[in-house]
C-alpha cells in the first residue's frame, strides 16, 4: 500500500478520503476501530498491518460526509458486522411508538409496575404470612451484611479498595437522588422491623443499594476469580430482587438502575484507583 507523508497528510490539497467504506469490516490484524484520525503518518494496527482513514485538517473533517460513499455492500455489512447496534436501532424505533402511544398513567392511580404484576401471588403468600415475611427479611439483612463485610474485608485485609470506593461512589449518588426526587411508598408496601435498614426506618426508593452492593460485591470476586462465590452472589441478588418487588419495598426501575449502578460506579472506582496514588493498607 502506498505511503502516506506527514507533508501530504497535512495538506490543503488534503481532501480526500482514504478509506471510502468506513463500515467495511476489518482485516484480521488491521486496526479495529474506523475512528482513527490520521495526524501524520499510516497507523499500524496489532500485527504491523496498516489502516488508511478519514482525513482530518486542523480537525475538521475533508471531503464528502460519510454516508454519501456507501454503497448496498456496506449496509449490508453493517447488518452482518454490528449486529447488537441494530437491534438496538429496532428497539429505538419500537419504544418510539410506544412512549408516543400508551396511555398515561392517571394521577388518581397507583404506578404501573410490571414487576409488582408479575409478583403479585408472592405478595399475597407474604402478606397471609407475616412469619414468612420476616423471616426472609432477616435472611436478605444478612446477605446485605454479608456483601458489606465482604466489601470493607477487601480493602483492610486483602489491600484492594476498589470495591469500597465504588460504595462508597454509589452510596453518596443514591443518597443525592434520593433526596432529589422522594418518590411515594407503594401502598401494598408489607415492612418488616428487621429488614434493613432494620427498625422500620425511613429510606429511599431511587435506587435500589441491596442490588448495587450485591454487583460490586460480585464483581470484584469475578476480578479476584472467586467465580462460584460471584455466581452465589448473583442468585442471592436475583432471590433478593424478587422479594423487594414482592414486598413492594422497591419498584422495577429501582432494582434495573440498582444492577447499572453497580456496574458504573465499579467502573468509575477503577479508573480512579488508576489515577491517584495506592491508599494506605495497599501493598
Amino acid at each position: 500500500m502506498k505511503r502516506v507523508s506527514s507533508a501530504n497528510v497535512f495538506s490543503t490539497t488534503a481532501t480526500t478520503t482514504l478509506l471510502t467504506s468506513p463500515y467495511r469490516p476489518p482485516d484480521k490484524g488491521n486496526c479495529r476501530s474506523n475512528n482513527v484520525k490520521v495526524m501524520g503518518n499510516k497507523k499500524a494496527g496489532a500485527h504491523g498491518n496498516v489502516a488508511y482513514y478519514h482525513v482530518f485538517n486542523g480537525g475538521v473533517h475533508s471531503g464528502k460526509p460519510s454516508f454519501m460513499k456507501w454503497t448496498l455492500n456496506d449496509v449490508v455489512n453493517v447488518v452482518r458486522s454490528y449486529r447488537i447496534p441494530c437491534v438496538f436501532a429496532v428497539g429505538l424505533v419500537f419504544f418510539m411508538y410506544v412512549e408516543y402511544t400508551i396511555p398515561m398513567v392517571p394521577h388518581s392511580s397507583p404506578p404501573l409496575d410490571w414487576g409488582f404484576l408479575l409478583t403479585r401471588s408472592f405478595h399475597r403468600a407474604l402478606a397471609s404470612r407475616p412469619l414468612l415475611n420476616t423471616v426472609l427479611a432477616a435472611l436478605n439483612t444478612v446477605f446485605v451484611l454479608v456483601q458489606t463485610v465482604y466489601i470493607v474485608w477487601a480493602w483492610l485485609i486483602e489491600g484492594r479498595p476498589r470495591a469500597t470506593i465504588s460504595a462508597l461512589f454509589m452510596f453518596t449518588c443514591r443518597g443525592i437522588l434520593g433526596c432529589s426526587t422522594q418518590l411515594p411508598l407503594p401502598q401494598e408496601f408489607l415492612g418488616s422491623g428487621v429488614d434493613f435498614p432494620v427498625g422500620n426506618v425511613s429510606f429511599f426508593l431511587f435506587f435500589s443499594g441491596h442490588v448495587a452492593g450485591a454487583v460490586i460485591a460480585s464483581l470484584d470476586m469475578r476480578r479476584m476469580q472467586r467465580r462460584v462465590m460471584a455466581w452465589l452472589f448473583d442468585i442471592l441478588n436475583v432471590l433478593q430482587s424478587l422479594r423487594l418487588s414482592a414486598t413492594r419495598g422497591h419498584y422495577t426501575i429501582d432494582l434495573a438502575v440498582g444492577l447499572g449502578a453497580g456496574i458504573l460506579f465499579d467502573f468509575l472506582a477503577g479508573k480512579y484507583e488508576h489515577s491517584e496514588p495506592p491508599l494506605p493498607l495497599v501493598p
